[in-house]
């Protein structure tokens, strides 16, 4: 990590931030470790709020972090599918993705990880690629038959995510993968930051998303569970639904190599700084 001084600080930190007092204590915390951040929900379609991610990922650059992005794009993905009259089908979530619907989210997919790209250069902050056409570090299998074109992923590829690194890039990854065919799938992004965390080590998972974090049945925000505490939510159903896979899936990752999983609300200002740089975090916390 740089040994950054106090003036340098208040140059790279926003205002409404963490404290400089705070980050300072955290600076050294996450020393050389690999940061996987996952983005999805409404930081993907609300511009103020993806300009403010963007600022956050070079404002971790600057501090000599090394934060990996996997974005998601699913409702760019719909939107366009509507446009061409394909409508959206899906299984627990999961999108179905016939022949034609998987040429569109691979378009859609590699057209917003390029933007991704330039709007961290217009910050002076360099990023690179990572897609199915360019640099794919994915391998995947067929998930099943009814999904079609989605995959769950069997190999990742680190050495273009550390070449990546070591060219002080920071690497941008669509949620995209190839077969043994090099045919391309669709891969659900929960899943595939989940597969490059545990193939990579990272300290963190941040999982970006439209919902605050765990909450109890008084609807207040838990600050930390594990698998014991997320079994008993799970029974007594304060944790439903599409949740419990997303849970279940933080959960394996936090139990094959990676320190911490956190779901945090990328509809709040500057979460993700506060998540990694403050004393009272930004969301719930995972561990195994």
């Amino acid at each position: 990590m740089l040994d950054i001084k106090e003036e340098e600080l208040k140059k790279i930190l926003p205002s409404d931030g963490p404290s400089i007092d705070e980050v300072k204590k955290y600076l050294e915390k996450y020393n050389d470790e690999y940061i996987v951040i996952k983005c999805g929900g409404s930081v993907l379609v609300d511009q103020n709020l993806f300009n403010i991610f963007i600022k956050d990922i070079t404002t971790l650059n600057k501090l000599g972090f090394i934060p990996i992005i996997v974005h998601g794009g699913g409702k760019r993905i719909s939107k366009k599918l509507n446009e061409l009259g394909i409508k959206s089908e899906f299984i627990k979530g999961l999108r179905i993705t016939g022949k034609e619907t998987i040429e569109v989210v691979e378009q859609v997919l590699i057209e917003f990880n390029q933007e991704i790209v330039e709007a961290l250069k217009k910050q002076s902050c360099n990023s690179e690629t990572i897609n199915s056409k360019n640099n794919n570090i994915i391998t995947v299998i067929k998930e099943n038959e009814e999904l079609e074109f989605v995959g769950t992923p069997t190999k990742i590829d680190k050495t273009i995510i550390d070449k990546i690194i070591n060219d002080k890039k920071v690497p941008i990854i669509a949620p995209l993968g190839l077969d043994n065919n090099n045919q391309t799938y669709n891969i659900n992004a929960d899943t595939a930051a989940g597969s490059i965390a545990k193939k990579i080590e990272a300290r963190r998972l941040i999982i970006m998303s439209d919902v605050e974090g765990v909450l109890d049945n008084d609807k207040k925000l838990i600050s930390e569970i594990n698998s014991s505490s997320i079994k008993n939510l799970i029974d007594n159903e304060t944790i439903t639904g599409g949740m419990i896979p997303k849970i279940n899936n933080c959960l394996d990752v936090a139990s094959n190599g990676v320190k911490g999983v956190v779901i945090i609300d990328g509809r709040k200002n500057h979460s993700l700084l506060f998540e990694l740089l403050s004393d009272k975090g930004s969301g719930t916390l995972i561990r195994q």
